[in-house]
C-alpha cells in the first residue's frame, strides 16, 4: 500500500495491519517516504493513537531497521538484562545499577542517551570521566559486557535507525508526546539491544517527562506490555520524581555522587531505595533471584562486598577509562572554580520543590543542552541539594552551587531559591516507589 494510503487510513481511525506498518517503516529507513509523509503519519497517531497489536507491530518494525544484537555466540553464563528510566532530575541510577547487575551474574549491554531540556542524559555524565569512550566499536562493546558484565554506550549508526529518522520528525512536529510513538521508540532500541528481561522507570512529578500519575501510568502499562507482547519480559515501575533522586544534578558531581554510592562513602536514600528495586526485579526478570525483594538483598550483596564498584572501575577502564578511577575519581574529574552555598530565603522546612526548575538552573548553568547542538560544561551544576523535609536555614543552604564564576553561581542561587516552597513543618514523606506494573503478553 502507498505511504499515503497508510496515512490515510490511520488518519480516518483504521486499525493498520502489521504488513502496512511494516512497509512505512521500511520506507522510511530506505528513504521512499518522505519528511512530509512521516510527519503526517506521526500526526495521525498522535491524534488517532494505535492499539496494542499496531504498538507491538510499530516497535518491531523499527527494531527490524537496523542490526539486532545477537549475544548466543558469546556464551554468556547469565540473562542479558537492561533497563530504561523516562528521565529526570538526579537520575544517575544507571552509573550503579549496571556494575551491581553484574556482580550478581547478568550481562548489561545499556544503550543509553543525552540530555536534552531539563533532564540530564547518562552519556554526558560519563563524558566526565577522562577517555572514557561512549561510542566504541561493536567489537569492544561485546567485549567490554562480556568480560566486565556491562557497557554503558550511546546508541550506534545501524540499531534502529527508522527510530533516528522518526524521532528527528517528531522533535519538530510536535508530536513527541504521543504515548504510542515514545513506546515504540524506546522499545525498538532495547529490543535491538538483544536482551531478555527489561525494567522500565517510568518517572512521574514536577521533574518528570510525564507529569500526572496518569499520564505515567498509561506510558508504563503501554511499555510493559508493548515489550513483553514483541518477546521482551518486562516489569515497569513508576517512582516519584517530584524532588531530584540523588542529592546532586550536574554531569560530573552525579559521577562523584556515584561514586560515593558505589564505595559506600555516602548512600542517598532516595536514589539507594529505586536503585534496589529495580535491581531486584529485573535479577527476578532474569532468574537470578526467587523474587525481587531476593534480588533486592542480592543487589545489597554487591555493592557491600565491592563487587559493584569493581566491575564498574572495569567498564570504564575497559572503554578506555583510567583504571584506577574510583580511587581518583577526585582527581580526575572536573571541578568548577567557583564553589558557592545557596541560602534560602527563609529557615524552614522544605515542603515542595519545582524539580524541572532545577533541571532548568543545570542548563542556565551550562551543564545541560537546550539544543541537540549545544556543548556541555561537565563540572557546574548542584550538590548536596535538600530534599523534601528537610530543614533549611543560613547555616544549612538549599544546595552548593557549581558554576564558572561567583555572577553565574548567584543567578543559579536565585533560580533554586524560586524553585523550593518552604514551610513550618516537615510533609509527611513517601515511598519513592509508587506502583508496579507488569506486562500482559498476547
Amino acid at each position: 500500500m502507498p505511504p499515503q494510503e497508510i496515512i490515510r487510513k490511520k488518519r480516518d481511525g483504521g486499525t493498520l495491519s502489521a504488513a502496512e506498518i511494516e512497509g512505512f517503516i521500511v520506507g522510511l529507513t530506505s528513504g521512499a517516504v518522505t519528511e512530509g509523509q512521516a510527519a503526517a503519519f506521526a500526526m495521525a497517531v498522535f491524534f488517532r493513537g494505535m492499539d496494542l497489536d499496531e504498538r507491538v507491530a510499530l516497535t518491531r518494525a523499527m527494531m527490524a531497521s537496523g542490526s539486532v544484537l545477537d549475544w548466543r555466540a558469546a556464551h554468556l553464563p547469565g540473562p542479558i538484562l537492561d533497563k530504561h528510566s523516562t528521565g529526570g532530575i538526579g537520575d544517575n541510577v544507571s552509573l550503579m545499577l549496571a556494575p551491581m547487575l553484574a556482580a550478581c551474574g547478568a550481562f548489561t549491554p545499556m544503550i543509553s542517551g543525552r540530555g536534552l531540556g531539563h533532564t540530564g542524559g547518562t552519556l554526558d555524565k560519563l563524558d566526565s570521566i577522562p577517555g572514557y569512550v561512549a561510542q566504541p566499536d561493536l567489537a569492544l562493546f561485546r567485549r567490554t559486557v562480556a568480560e566486565a558484565g556491562c557497557a554503558i554506550i550511546g546508541q550506534t549508526a545501524d540499531l534502529a535507525p527508522a527510530d533516528k529518522r522518526l524521532y528527528a520528525i517528531r522533535d519538530v512536529t510536535a508530536t513527541v508526546e504521543s504515548i504510542a510513538l515514545i513506546t515504540a521508540s524506546i522499545l525498538s532500541k532495547k529490543l535491538a539491544a538483544g536482551l531478555q528481561g527489561l525494567v522500565m522507570d517510568v518517572k512521574t512529578g514536577s521533574g518528570a517527562f510525564m507529569t500526572s500519575l496518569e499520564g505515567a501510568r498509561e506510558l508504563a502499562q503501554s511499555l510493559a506490555s508493548v515489550a513483553t507482547g514483541a518477546g521482551l519480559p518486562t516489569i515497569s515501575l513508576i517512582t516519584d520524581m517530584n524532588e531530584p533522586l540523588a542529592s546532586a544534578a550536574g554531569n560530573a558531581v552525579e559521577v562523584r555522587n556515584a561514586v560515593d554510592c558505589l564505595t559506600g562513602a555516602r548512600r542517598d536514600a532516595r536514589l539507594h531505595a529505586v536503585t534496589l528495586a529495580l535491581g531486584g526485579e529485573l535479577l527476578a526478570l532474569g532468574g537470578l533471584a526467587e523474587s525481587a525483594a531476593a534480588g533486592s538483598a542480592a543487589m545489597e550483596r554487591a555493592l557491600a562486598s565491592g563487587a559493584a564498584a569493581e566491575r564498574f572501575e572495569r567498564m570504564v577502564a575497559m572503554l578506555g577509562g583510567p583504571g584506577d578511577f574510583l580511587r581518583q575519581a577526585d582527581k580526575l574529574l572536573p571541578v568548577a572554580p567557583v564553589i558557592a552555598a545557596a541560602p534560602p530565603p527563609r529557615s524552614g522546612f522544605v515542603e515542595a520543590i519545582d524539580a524541572r526548575a532545577i533541571g532548568m538552573a543545570v542548563v542556565e548553568l551550562g551543564g545541560g543542552r537546550s539544543r541537540a547542538t549545544d556543548a556541555i560544561d561537565p563540572a557546574v551544576g548542584f550538590t548536596r541539594l535538600a530534599g523534601l523535609g528537610a530543614e533549611v536555614s543560613a547555616a544549612a543552604p538549599l544546595a552548593l552551587v557549581h558554576a564558572r564564576d561567583a555572577a553565574q553561581a548567584g543567578r543559579a542561587g536565585e533560580r533554586l531559591a524560586a524553585a523550593y516552597r518552604l514551610g513550618d513543618a516537615p510533609p509527611q514523606t513517601r515511598d519513592p516507589v509508587i506502583e508496579r506494573i507488569g506486562g500482559t503478553p498476547q
